[in-house]
């Protein structure tokens, strides 16, 4: 039960300084009443390794002979493919 309690306070804190960083320091603003905490998130976030965004604007231009690039999305548009036009699910 203690294990629950302190790993759900954990969960809270790191939510709380999610939502922090996002409504303060992502947007170039300082943290009101602690600044230095802002600082702080801002230093943490610089040395967090992210990924390249270019990479993936790179696979949506296609390949290099000039095809379209595959794309991930399922195609919907004909949801009665394969069943006979008579018998349909209610």
């Amino acid at each position: 039960m203690l294990f629950l309690v302190i790993a759900m306070l954990v969960a809270l804190v790191l939510a709380g300084l999610v939502a922090l960083y996002v409504a303060y320091p992502h947007r170039g603003e300082d943290v009101p009443h602690v600044p230095w905490v802002g600082h702080l998130l801002r230093k943490g976030v610089d040395n967090v390794p992210t990924l390249d965004n270019t990479a993936e604007a790179d696979a949506h231009h296609g390949t290099d002979d000039g095809e379209e690039a595959p794309s991930l999305a399922l195609d919907l548009t004909n949801l009665d493919h394969g069943r006979p036009e008579g018998r349909r699910r209610a």
